[in-house]
């Protein structure tokens, strides 16, 4: 044993003594050229600045890998003192086939574009990515590591870009203000850069830099660009202040309601800050930020005791999320800034808030010469209170529901040595001013905090991987709110059958820690491999500013993949994987195993098919019950498959499915397919249509008292749960121009829950409930009241009837307005229609258009910002 772990400890260290790291091979050399004359952006290459030596010699990673590109291409760098100027040719044999879709910024589809890639800090790591299409259409990404697919879109520079198409294909023109770049202060400068250029209607992606498909890197491996000389990098010092209004056409509205006159009509104003403190480092600010603009959380239906976490929306808080949140478990989860109010209010009638209010939010990131990533965020969110009208005193009051919270973030990555190794640091806090509120000093912790410190080392160039983490988190409050985390399902210390946790009611502090480690093979051939473990202790808790389901878990993973990436007789490229692995909780139980396959194709033209299967033998939920003892979980399957057909062409599709079973009956199938459609000029339409139907054998219901001794005195409730979900999405963008868009988002959704045999548990670690009606038990049901009656040898007790039927219409459109270079007007109209019906019906799928008459509010709002250089 000894001899093993030394092997596997010590091999990374052969690894990179056995073979020079790819890094340091000869790179591809370019010169910049200063600019004689200003250039005229406007996509055509009549500068002389155009006229000499050309990036050149492309070749196809797809669809013939290591081939020359077949059609030619020419890239010219240029630069001033105040922009960095691109020049690209993009010949064509065929100019008619050249696809030129308008579309909004960021949103390419599957035009023909040009790909620019920058690493100007020559940190062979990170890179500032810039594309434009052949209609115009402006694109940009951060590449936060060595990856070409690690994608920030959350970059979003002020730059422009004009193309042209001719009879020898297409040209471009690019020019990208120094102040939008960040470089080292040097009196002369070498940036890494890679083109790539894609041509969809050949299916081809030409690289100046050629990558197989069998390694790894990205700025790593890029060509030099050397020429550029006597720039300094900008103080980068940007105001965006912005006005909205929106006002809120209330549906059945009461008029004996005070808060409400039909219309609630609102105006604010705020403003954004960027500043550039140094060569490497930005400092962006907003004061009441608005977020009016932000599309809808889609339609769902939460029967669980966890959590939905959705994803970020809002401007502010997506950009440079990537560095801040960092790898492994969520430490920081930037919906907690500005969630709605926790508190509760009761009354006749009641205004509150559906969000919590940031008086302010600031962020610091950056990139140091010497290799130490930088971010930090701070934001206060205010005190919020609800209004409270009598109507039997006619008088108002108001009642606290939120508290005053100040949030903090802090994340440190160094990079090291010639692979580009990394290791990091994060740390988050939380205060919440709780001395007004005897009610959420009880609720919330006052205190939260939550650290981790991370590595990745890299060997042979990224070939080989030896990762790992290791974090703490503490919580402190009155011992009323940790009551509460404590039974919260993150946690379940209330578990009667635990003997490795325990419930203090007296505890006002909480300590937990996680920790990983795992070593891969991310490159070669064929063969690709991962081991890894971790433990996530039962104390943990990331849920003040971070994103946890459950802690108490101790998990172990493997995975084999063989793939194919040179084009065959049937298939352009394929990759066959195993995956497996085992959980236990900190006290020893089996909590899961599974057996995972997973196959995807491609095919020579381009479609796509995707094959999984799935095994998962009995096991052991500590989490079933919601508190309760174990239950059993039975053996069970799954098989997922999904065929795609080409995305490069203007019509799309695909078609998934997915079907699971168990051993006890339970079942569950999931259907959902997508078609989209682009037209050769400006519109796009997509409709994806999905449908759930699945029966749950022990949904759930509820915890009482009075239940036997091997129960622990409680009854442990569940039932049958028939579920079923209908919804569509729809999408229509049309796109006057690149600047000028117009997006149409629709959502109807209808979903059903009936829920019979209802019973209890008997005995613990047993697979199935007892089921009430047998045993010498009876049950009831009282239409009028919608009740249930039980009554067995103990008791008597009553159960409501939880039978549901959802409808959901969810639809807005967006006006969207480059009116100058970095300001931007949006207009909005909102609709949420719902309803709520006590049924159980199975959903059909004419439910759908029953969602469209529900009843819901119209929300309308207009925005308008504008971008103010100061330097």
């Amino acid at each position: 044993m000894r001899v093993s772990v030394l092997l596997f400890l010590t091999s990374p260290a052969l690894l990179l003594a056995a073979e020079p790291d790819s890094t340091e091979k000869k790179v591809p050399q370019h010169q910049a050229i200063r600019v004689t004359n200003p250039v005229k952006l406007d996509g055509i290459l009549s500068e002389t600045d155009w006229q000499g030596p050309a990036v050149s010699g492309f070749t196809q990673k797809d669809p013939k890998e290591g081939q020359p590109a077949s059609e030619s291409t020419k890239v010219w760098f240029a630069y001033d003192d105040e922009a960095l100027y691109i020049g690209a040719r993009m010949y064509w044999s065929d100019p008619k086939l050249i696809r030129a879709l308008v579309s909004r910024r960021d949103q390419t589809g599957n035009s023909e574009r040009i790909i620019i890639s920058l690493d100007t800090y020559l940190d062979r790591r990170t890179a500032y990515t810039f594309v434009a299409t052949a209609s115009g259409t402006r694109a940009d990404y951060y590449h936060a590591t060595d990856d070409e697919g690690n994608r920030d879109y959350s970059f979003d520079p002020v730059w422009e870009a004009k193309t042209r198409i001719d009879s020898a294909g297409w040209t471009a023109e690019m020019r990208i203000p120094m102040s939008q770049l960040r470089f080292n202060a040097k009196e002369v400068h070498t940036w890494g850069f890679n083109i790539n250029r894609w041509i969809p209607t050949k299916n081809e992606d030409d690289y100046y830099v050629y990558i197989p498909k069998k390694e790894t890197g990205w700025s790593s491996r890029m060509a030099r660009l050397n020429g550029i000389t006597g720039i300094k990098p900008s103080r980068r010092l940007e105001v965006i202040p912005y006005g909205a209004s929106d006002a809120t056409f209330t549906y059945g509205r009461d008029k004996k309601n005070p808060f409400d006159d039909g219309v609630n009509m609102k105006g604010r104003g705020g403003a954004d800050v960027k500043m550039g403190l140094g060569p490497n480092l930005t400092l962006d600010a907003t004061v009441n930020p608005d977020f009016g603009q932000v599309e809808a959380d889609p339609a769902r239906v939460n029967l669980s005791a966890y959590e939905i976490f959705f994803d970020e929306k809002r401007p502010f808080f997506i950009e440079g999320n990537q560095l801040l949140q960092g790898t492994g478990p969520l430490l920081y989860y930037s919906r907690r800034i500005g969630a709605p109010p926790p508190g509760r209010a009761s009354g006749d009638y009641i205004d509150r808030p559906q969000t919590s209010t940031i008086l302010g939010a600031a962020k610091l990131t950056g990139r140091l010469a010497s290799g130490l990533s930088i971010g930090t965020l701070a934001a206060l969110t205010d005190r919020e209170y609800a209004e409270i009208y009598d109507t039997t005193s006619a008088s108002y009051s108001q009642k606290q529901i939120a508290p005053r919270t100040g949030f903090g973030v802090l994340r440190l990555q160094q990079e090291f040595g010639p692979s580009a190794s990394t290791v990091g640091f994060s740390l988050t806090g939380v205060g919440r001013d709780l001395s007004s509120s005897r009610e959420l000093w009880q609720l919330l912790p006052r205190q939260a905090y939550t650290g981790r410190t991370d590595w990745n080392l890299r060997f042979k160039g990224g070939q080989y991987v030896l990762s790992g983490k290791l974090g703490f988190s503490h919580v402190q409050g009155d011992s009323t709110a940790i009551q509460r985390v404590q039974r919260s399902s993150v946690h379940y210390f209330q578990r009667p059958d635990a003997d490795h946790v325990e419930f203090k009611p007296g505890r006002t502090s909480l300590f937990g820690y996680n920790s990983s480690i795992g070593f891969s093979k991310n490159s070669g051939k064929h063969w690709l491999w991962e081991l890894s473990g971790g433990a996530e202790s039962p104390g943990l808790e990331l849920n003040d500013l971070g994103a946890l389901s459950t802690a108490d878990d101790i998990d172990l993973f493997g995975a084999l993949k063989y793939r194919e990436t040179q084009p065959g007789k049937y298939f352009q490229n394929y990759n066959l994987a195993f995956y497996t692995g085992r959980g236990w909780n900190f006290g020893g139980d089996h909590q899961y195993t599974f057996f995972d396959f997973e196959n995807n194709f491609t095919f020579k033209n381009f479609w796509a098919l995707f094959l999984g299967s799935e095994i998962y033998p009995r096991s052991y939920s500590d989490e079933v019950t919601r508190g309760g003892p174990l239950m059993k979980d039975a053996f069970g399957w799954n098989a997922a498959a999904q065929l795609s057909s080409n995305f490069a062409s203007n019509t799309n599709w695909y078609l998934y499915g997915f079907y699971d079973k168990n051993e006890i009956g339970h079942w569950y199938y999931y259907l959902e397919g997508k078609l989209g459609v682009r037209t050769s000029g400006r519109w796009e339409f997509s409709v994806l249509p999905y449908y759930e139907r699945g029966l749950t054998i022990r949904q759930y219901i509820t915890t009482l008292s009075g239940g036997r001794p091997e129960t622990y005195g409680n009854r442990y409730v569940f039932a049958y749960l028939d579920q079923s979900t209908l919804a569509t999405q729809f999408r229509i963008n049309y796109a006057f121009t690149p600047d000028l868009t117009l997006e149409l988002y629709a959502e109807p959704f209808a979903a059903s829950g009936k829920f019979y045999n209802f019973g209890e548990l008997e005995v613990p670690k047993t697979v199935l409930p007892s089921q009430y009606g047998t045993g010498g038990t009876t049950i009831s049901y009282d239409s009028s009241s919608r009740t249930y009656t039980v009554t067995d040898d103990a008791s008597t007790f009553q159960l409501d009837n939880p039978d549901f039927n959802i409808l959901s219409f969810r639809s807005n459109v967006v006006l969207r307005w480059e009116w100058m270079r970095g300001s931007t007007a949006y207009f909005v109209w909102a609709r949420n229609l719902s309803e709520f019906e006590p049924q159980g019906r199975l959903v059909r799928p004419g439910r759908l258009w029953d969602a469209f008459t529900a009843g819901g509010d119209i929300f309308v709002a207009l925005k308008i910002s504008y971008w103010i250089p100061v330097s």
